[in-house]
C-alpha cells in the first residue's frame, strides 16, 4: 500500500473507539465541572458519567488536576483569539472585543468560568493554567494592537502598556463574567470608542 493510501485510509475500529471514549470523557469531565464545580469533581464521577472504568482515566492522566488542566488547556487553545490586523486602532479594537465577547458567551465559559476563577485562588495548577493559557494569549493580542497603533502614530510612544491592556480586556470580561450582562453590537461600538478615547488621553 502506498503512503498516500495510508494517509487517506479511514481510521480502523480501534482508533474510532478510542476517539469515542476520549470524547465521552471530555464531555463528562466538563459536565461534572459545570454541575459540581472544579474542586468537587472526582475521577469516579467523571468515569460514571462517561460510562468507562476509572482505570481508563488513570491510564491517561495520573490525577484529576492533570486531567482537568489538560482538557481545559485544549479547549482554550482551540479558541485562541486571532491577532487583529486591520491597520487602524478602532477596527482592531472592535475585532478584538467582538472575539472576546463571542468566546465569553460560549455556554461552557458561562457555566464554569467564574467557578474556575474562584477555585484558582486555592489551586496553584489551575491558577497557572488560567494565567498562562487563558490570560496570557489574550493579553498578547491586546499588546500587539497597542504596539501597532504606537508604530502607526495613533497612540503616544509613552503609553502605559499594562494599563492599556487592562482597558482592552477588563471592562468586557467583568461585565460578562461577573455581572453576566449581555453585550450587543451597540455596546461593542460604544466600548470601542470609549477605550480608544481613553488610550489617546492617557499620555
Amino acid at each position: 500500500m502506498t503512503t498516500t493510501e495510508n494517509r487517506t485510509r479511514p481510521a480502523n475500529g480501534g482508533g474510532v473507539l478510542r476517539k469515542k471514549v476520549t470524547d465521552a470523557i471530555i464531555e463528562a469531565a466538563l459536565a461534572e465541572v459545570a454541575k459540581t464545580g472544579y474542586a468537587r469533581t472526582s475521577m469516579d464521577a467523571v468515569a460514571r458519567r462517561a460510562g468507562v472504568g476509572k482505570a481508563t482515566l488513570y491510564r491517561r492522566w495520573p490525577s484529576k488536576q492533570t486531567m482537568l488542566a489538560e482538557l481545559i488547556r485544549d479547549k482554550v487553545t482551540e479558541a485562541l483569539p486571532p491577532m487583529p490586523a486591520t491597520s487602524a486602532l478602532s477596527t482592531d479594537l472592535r475585532e478584538l472585543l467582538v472575539t472576546l465577547r463571542d468566546q465569553l458567551s460560549h455556554p461552557l465559559v458561562t457555566r464554569i468560568g467564574t467557578g474556575l476563577l474562584a477555585e484558582a485562588t486555592h489551586d496553584a495548577t489551575l491558577d497557572d493554567l488560567l494565567q498562562n493559557e487563558v490570560a496570557a494569549p489574550r493579553r498578547a493580542a491586546a499588546h500587539a494592537i497597542l504596539q501597532n497603533a504606537i508604530t502607526r502614530g495613533e497612540l503616544p510612544p509613552n503609553l502605559n502598556m499594562e494599563m492599556g491592556i487592562d482597558l482592552l480586556i477588563a471592562p468586557l470580561a467583568f461585565r460578562m463574567l461577573m455581572l453576566k450582562s449581555p453585550i450587543d453590537d451597540q455596546y461593542i461600538e460604544t466600548l470601542t470608542r470609549s477605550i480608544e478615547a481613553a488610550l489617546k488621553a492617557s499620555s
